[in-house]
């Protein structure tokens, strides 16, 4: 695997993403049942994501990690740490926060296609994001587009159920990549697989019209350059009363450094 990630690292500078097979392998019943304790129990920022006319459910939330046993044993995993070390380039390694997505069968709504960085308050090139899937995905897969975490400028941050923007500033409007004719990057993946993308990869996925659900466990880690930034509004996920300032490193207390 080691090797893997060591070529893997030249196409995620490239493209800002890659696939790793088998990343998260030894921890899928570990996160299903971490997935199962998080819909029991949602916390704060849970949604179901309902909209007007959408079958089926799609449940999200984050930042459980503190609360939720097996999400602590898996993302202070070696194995994943080193990997976001090598395809960041970076000699640390710094906890942002976990994320669960699921779509049980026959769930329409898609996820809208959208960055990371424009609703997080971190600034850097050395970030990444591990998206893996706990059941096999096929067309609910994530789809990412490749090379643009290089784009000048980011994409405006939107509500995903309103399709409203999540602040105004300077950003260009959310493209339609297939329209558009953007190389689309997405994989047919098993449990345990990972994909690995930038804060700034234009991402997406489909509904899940599949007669199995869908979940995925989302680990976002930051490195050496990362810090603090402010943006035009609230950013998501918030963190009322970080009290950091702009260009600090994000704090320890709250977002471990892994390595």
């Amino acid at each position: 695997m080691t090797a893997a990630t060591a070529l893997g690292a030249q196409t995620y500078r490239a493209d800002g993403v890659v696939l790793i097979r088998g990343l998260f392998a030894p921890h899928v019943e570990t996160l299903r049942a971490g997935v199962a304790r998080n819909m029991a129990d949602p916390g704060p920022y849970a949604s179901t994501n309902d909209r007007a006319g959408e079958t089926g459910l799609f449940f999200d939330d984050y930042c459980n990690w503190q609360r939720i046993p097996e999400f602590q044993e898996v993302v202070r995993d070696p194995a994943v740490i080193d990997a976001a070390a090598t395809l960041m380039g970076s000699k640390s390694v710094q906890l942002f926060h976990d994320h669960v997505l699921v779509k049980e069968p026959g769930t329409s709504m898609a996820t809208p296609w959208h960055q990371d960085a424009p609703y997080y308050f971190v600034q850097g090139q050395q970030t990444i994001s591990f998206w893996s899937p706990l059941d096999p995905v096929r067309e609910a897969t994530l789809r990412c587009v490749a090379g643009s975490h290089l784009w000048p400028k980011d994409v405006v941050p939107t509500r995903w159920v309103s399709e409203t923007a999540f602040f105004e500033g300077d950003y260009i409007p959310v493209p339609d990549p297939e329209a558009e004719g953007m190389r689309i990057v997405e994989f047919e993946m098993e449990p345990g697989d990972a994909v690995a993308f930038h804060y700034r990869t234009l991402h997406g996925a489909r509904g899940n019209t599949a007669t199995t659900r869908r979940r995925a466990f989302s680990l976002r880690l930051v490195g050496d350059d990362a810090c603090y930034v402010t943006r035009p509004g609230p950013t998501s996920p918030p963190f009322p009363g970080h009290d950091m300032v702009e260009g600090q490193r994000l704090r320890e207390d709250w977002f471990p450094v892994l390595r």
